[in-house]
């Protein structure tokens, strides 16, 4: 079970930290990544990594802005946004997997309900 929160409305240029407990006793064991999906767009990747924390992928558009973490004692993955943009606003999913196969979203069978985030300008 996959859920997020965190979102919210900001203006251009502010912050958000999303979070997102994975209900699985492995949870050492996965890779994690973040996923978004703007309005009237299909998902698309934005970051994962290893579950050592020791490899990390960025989506270009987000490299320098977004720093995704991951805190194993609390089975929580979050995403740190800073300057944040107007092109950011969609609703963002977590997932866990294995970390060659995180930016290939039909390896999913399941997500959660995501979490809205809006960026005014």
């Amino acid at each position: 079970q996959l859920t997020e929160s965190g979102g919210g409305t900001v203006q251009a240029g502010g912050s958000l930290k999303l979070s997102c407990v994975v209900s699985t006793p492995i949870f050492p064991r996965y890779a994690l990544g973040w996923y978004r999906q703007p309005p009237g767009k299909d998902r698309e990747f934005v970051a994962a990594m290893t579950r050592h924390g020791d490899d990390i992928w960025y989506r270009g558009s987000v490299r320098g802005r977004f720093t995704i973490s991951r805190d194993n004692d609390k089975n929580t993955v979050y995403l740190q946004m800073d300057n944040l943009k107007p092109d950011d606003t969609a609703v963002y999913y977590c997932n866990a997997g294995t970390y060659a196969y995180m930016q290939q979203l039909k390896n999913f069978d399941s997500w959660g309900q995501g979490t809205q985030v809006t960026v005014s300008s």
